[in-house]
């Protein structure tokens, strides 16, 4: 059996390089792509605009006090969208073992292709060239015994880098790294881990399996393993991904907003855009989380238990009004989530009571129509006098299913 060797592609720049190659006039500028709302946060700096300390997160007024040149530009999701399904067909034709990550980044088990294709370094170059050479684009790829490793590999050399971290070089490619650059340790993992004196990967892998499992329970061990850049997950090709564990939307708001029937309109709108979603996938949920975002950026999240799983928009909306009037907001909030999780993927059930049966006759309607003129054909009337909900696509984009997410 041959060992894994696993390929990590991410696209540069993505969002703010596509800008570049659309519209010739801001190649070589410093650009960011933001959303069509008015508070908006950069989604993504152009390297140019990034030579000035300009990050993702960060609001219009910051990036232009680091960057007064500085050009804004409203992002079109539709491209990204299409580029990025471009980018995974090309990567398709050397391993059908090609799992998306996000919407600009892919891991790719390259393990079998080596008799097809030749070395590591012949395929990354290949899938390179043809990216350049087919979108006008650039990636940074990584190439590993497994994805965790990879994925590192891909972020040591940017723009445009290929780096091949061999079996015998992981131990000295994690000794001294900060645990912060590991994939899947956050900024409060690694403060925890720091209060234990744990500062760096190879100070994780050392570690006591033990007292990592006593701190961190059931991911104890797999931190420690991590630590010696050991990491089993498998690719998981499109189509074979884990069923979906949540699914939510979240829109910041166009001003703060303190008065919470203001606050219950978007709470309307966002559950309706998760149970719309869930039910096209057939899936349901039995807890919903209510996040919300404070103007100073202090984001909390509370969630309830439901008595059974659910897509129905009324029921989701009802859950999240109730977390909210539960609490006793600090300040106005800028941004709001609705989510569900603890999912199932639904048999539908016959509705014994005549009331039920109506209200899964109007959201289906109400799902057919959406679906064949656009969201929001056919709405609640509570939501007329709210705009659409802008947003940037989500992180956890993928080409199909429940997680691709078709927004303006």
């Amino acid at each position: 059996m041959k060992e894994p060797l696993i390929l990590h592609l991410d696209m540069n720049a993505f969002f703010a390089s596509v800008e570049q190659r659309v519209n010739p006039k801001l190649r070589g500028k410093a650009i960011a792509v933001i959303g069509s709302a008015e508070r908006t946060v950069v989604t993504t700096a152009s390297y140019e605009a990034r030579a000035y300390g300009v990050k993702t997160g960060m609001t219009k007024y910051e990036a232009t006090r680091l960057c007064p040149n500085i050009i804004f530009v409203i992002g079109d999701n539709k491209k990204y969208m299409d580029a990025s399904e471009k980018v995974f067909a090309i990567l398709k034709d050397y391993s059908p073992l090609m799992e998306v990550y996000s919407i600009d980044e892919a891991f790719v088990d390259i393990s079998g292709s080596l008799s097809l294709f030749g070395s590591p370094e012949n395929i990354a170059t290949a899938m390179k060239e043809r990216i350049r050479d087919a979108l006008g684009l650039t990636c940074s790829i990584g190439i590993a015994p497994n994805k965790l490793i990879a994925k590192l590999a891909s972020d040591m050399k940017k723009p445009d880098g290929l780096v091949i971290v061999k079996k015998e070089d992981v131990a000295g490619a994690l000794k001294g790294l900060p645990i912060k650059e590991l994939w899947g340790i956050g900024p409060r993992l690694t403060e925890r881990l720091n209060m234990l004196g744990i500062y760096t990967c190879d100070e994780l892998g050392r570690s006591p399996a033990s007292i990592l499992r006593q701190n961190f329970g059931i991911i104890g061990e797999r931190l420690c393993l991590m630590g010696q850049g050991i990491f089993d997950s498998p690719v998981a090709p499109v189509g074979e991904e884990e069923d979906a564990k949540s699914v939510g939307h979240s829109t910041t708001l166009p001003m703060d907003v303190s008065d919470k029937a203001t606050i219950n309109r978007y709470l309307l709108k966002l559950s309706e855009m998760v149970g719309a979603r869930a039910r096209q996938y057939g899936l349901k949920g039995r807890k919903v989380s209510l996040t919300l975002r404070y103007p100073d950026f202090f984001t909390f999240t509370r969630q309830t238990t439901l008595s059974a799983h659910t897509s129905d928009t009324r029921v989701i909306y009802n859950a999240a009004q109730g977390i909210l009037n539960s609490m006793r907001l600090k300040s106005a909030v800028r941004l709001i989530g609705v989510s569900i999780s603890d999912m199932i993927k639904g048999t539908r059930q016959l509705s014994l009571f005549e009331e039920d049966k109506k209200r899964e006759e109007l959201l289906s309607a109400m799902d057919s129509v959406n679906e064949k003129f656009g969201r929001a054909t056919l709405s609640w009337a509570a939501l007329l006098e709210e705009g659409e909900t802008s947003g940037v696509i989500s992180p956890s984009w993928r080409p199909q299913g429940v997680k691709r997410v078709d927004v303006a």
